[in-house]
């Protein structure tokens, strides 16, 4: 099968990984992305992913009650870090070779990232998670997919969520919100489209790296887009 992206970094935020409980780490969604996840790198894909942290705790919604932002946007990073070992968990289950490397060093469970490692990780196959969003407090885990991305030199971000692609409006409190199949970059800052924070989709622009938005919660989709099916939309120059 021909691939329209040979590496990728795939996006998961804590609201995916919640599955329909919204909150805590739920075992069978997990193991459900890790099939996906097996199923994508079976024909070729490298495969970086970046985990987020909301389903355990959500930084600026903790600094909004009052926590201190920095604080609180730590707790998230080390959020990203049980969801990525959990993560690896149910990828090695399937008998997926994987790695997590986080910007926090808590080398008990994890390895420090380190670029060069990191990109022999995927030249040998290996699924790299990327744990614990940039190591800075302030930036989202979504500029922490894009940043990554970069660096390894991936052919696209993918940006997984539960809606088939990016609207003109929320889908579910509008129903002539119109689905896009591409936009350009430019666009989505310039309308606020607020699928991905716009420091994330700045950096995919100055890097020329796409980024695919589609429903990850229908089995077999992270499969389709490496291959290059028509899912979701696709956000480009």
């Amino acid at each position: 099968m021909s691939l329209a992206y040979r590496r990728v970094v795939l996006k998961l935020s804590g609201e995916v990984l919640a599955g329909g409980q919204g909150f805590g780490i739920q075992p069978d969604v997990f193991q459900g992305l890790a099939e996906q996840i097996r199923d994508a790198a079976s024909i070729g894909t490298q495969i970086g992913i970046v985990v987020g942290g909301g389903n355990i705790i959500r930084g600026m919604a903790a600094a909004s009650r009052g926590m201190d932002r920095a604080t609180a946007d730590y707790m998230g990073m080390m959020a990203s870090v049980m969801n990525s070992v959990a993560l690896q968990d149910a990828l090695e289950k399937l008998e997926l070779h994987t790695r997590v490397c986080s910007a926090l060093e808590i080398k008990e469970v994890a390895e420090p990232y380190i670029r060069r490692r990191a990109e022999r990780h995927l030249e040998k196959g290996r699924i790299v998670i990327f744990a614990g969003g940039t190591g800075n407090p302030y930036f989202t885990t979504d500029t922490a997919a894009a940043l990554r991305a970069a660096e390894v030199h991936a052919d696209a971000v993918l940006k997984a969520t539960k809606v088939d692609g990016v609207y003109s409006a929320d889908p579910e409190k509008d129903p002539a919100a119109k689905r896009y199949e591409r936009l350009g970059y430019d666009e989505v800052i310039a309308r606020k489209l607020g699928f991905m924070d716009q420091a994330a989709v700045t950096l995919c622009r100055e890097n020329g790296l796409p980024i695919v938005v589609f429903d990850v919660t229908v089995p077999g989709n992270v499969r389709k887009v490496v291959a290059g099916e028509k899912i979701g939309t696709i956000v480009s120059a």
